[in-house]
């Protein structure tokens, strides 16, 4: 071994030392954070440990900071692990989603709390939104729109009867990988995997596997467990399914579009404060009468708004009568949309605020 590689391997040890004990450090700090939280409640029950806007902050704050050579996205992921596990020591969330183990939006929960939290798969949407309404979970993460596929209806609709809040959002690229115990992938004979990952990847599977039979199921979790007890089969799902049921990747990234892009929102029962770089998601009813819809978007555009989604759906009440999703920049409490919402309530023949949470962080 050279001197130099010597010196630079002791320096590294240095560094690894002080790295750790400024993580003690925090990790006292965040301690005490909780004992004065519990002190200043009168019920201590009710104490929020987890605070959105807090983190969104702390996190930009690292980015903004970060001068290299680490790339922001590996800043976000390591201080999101030494957030979670300093949360931990406060309160261990317990985090719902949809199901089961190796789904995509178990990896939502991931990328937005961390490792250290409790993550408890449910069978299906309603079951997340259960989940957390009763206090059984803290928060839930549940699949709202996909780049490719578009918007997931069944998602929006819970939101109608639904008491719960947004209190933030994930964008998870998606990456599809073939998988099968098949080595000669190219004589397989059923694929398996959600509907949406089969139309992520038509264009694909036309050109490679044009007489595999697509067999939708319930998740590409499943898919693979399915692929891994069928030597003839393949599944469509993430590496962490390849990695869950042990089955070989025999082509990644197959996806027909490389931006292809999950929107994820975390439910729970929260109004989350201003973090500086923020969204409202509002659901309203249009009165029935001529111009109503445009007369619902007109105070967005005098308060000079940005609004960049917009969803329909049948209001479930009457035929013919819908209700429309939107997402506007900014949060509730901001002046201009304070203002713009007091006008839709003149306008609207309901207006509910989802939640207004920050803007997902890369």
């Amino acid at each position: 071994m050279t001197d130099k590689l010597l010196q630079l391997r002791q320096r590294i040890d240095a560094l690894d030392t002080e790295v750790l004990q400024r993580l003690n450090e925090r990790a006292r700090c965040a301690e005490e954070v909780a004992i004065a939280k519990r002190a200043s409640s009168k019920d201590t029950e009710s104490v929020c440990f987890y605070r959105p806007e807090r983190e969104a902050q702390i996190l930009r704050r690292m980015v903004a900071n970060n001068s290299g050579p680490l790339k922001d996205e590996h800043i976000t992921k390591i201080y999101r692990d030494i957030i979670s596990s300093c949360l931990a020591l406060e309160e261990c969330l317990k985090v719902a989603y949809l199901g089961p183990e190796g789904t995509f939006t178990q990896s939502a929960v991931n990328k937005h709390f961390g490792n250290w939290v409790i993550s408890l798969p449910q069978e299906s949407i309603n079951q997340v939104f259960q989940e957390v309404d009763t206090g059984r979970a803290h928060y839930g993460i549940i699949p709202i729109e996909n780049s490719t596929g578009g918007v997931i209806t069944h998602t929006l609709d819970m939101f109608i009867n639904s008491r719960l809040k947004i209190c933030g959002e994930v964008q998870l690229p998606i990456h599809q990988n073939l998988m099968s115990l098949k080595e000669d992938w190219q004589t397989i004979e059923r694929i398996y995997s959600h509907q949406q990952s089969l139309l992520q990847c038509k264009n694909w599977l036309s050109r490679h596997l044009p007489h595999a039979r697509l067999i939708p199921v319930s998740s590409n979790a499943e898919a693979a467990r399915m692929a891994s007890e069928d030597d003839t089969s393949a599944a469509i799902a993430g590496t962490a399914a390849a990695e869950i049921y042990a089955l070989p990747v025999r082509q990644k990234h197959i996806e027909d579009m490389a931006n292809n892009t999950t929107r994820f929102m975390v439910i729970g029962d929260q109004q989350v404060p201003p973090s500086g770089r923020d969204k409202t998601s509002l659901m309203i009813s249009a009165k029935n009468e001529p111009g109503s819809l445009f007369n619902l978007l007109k105070p967005l555009a005098n308060h000079g708004l940005d609004m960049s989604r917009i969803e329909s759906r049948p209001s479930r009440n009457s035929n013919w009568d819908y209700v429309f999703f939107l997402d506007i920049k900014g949060h509730a409490e901001d002046k201009p949309v304070r203002e713009a919402l007091q006008e839709l309530e003149q306008q609207a023949d309901l207006l509910k605020v989802l939640g207004s949470y920050p803007n997902a962080i890369p």
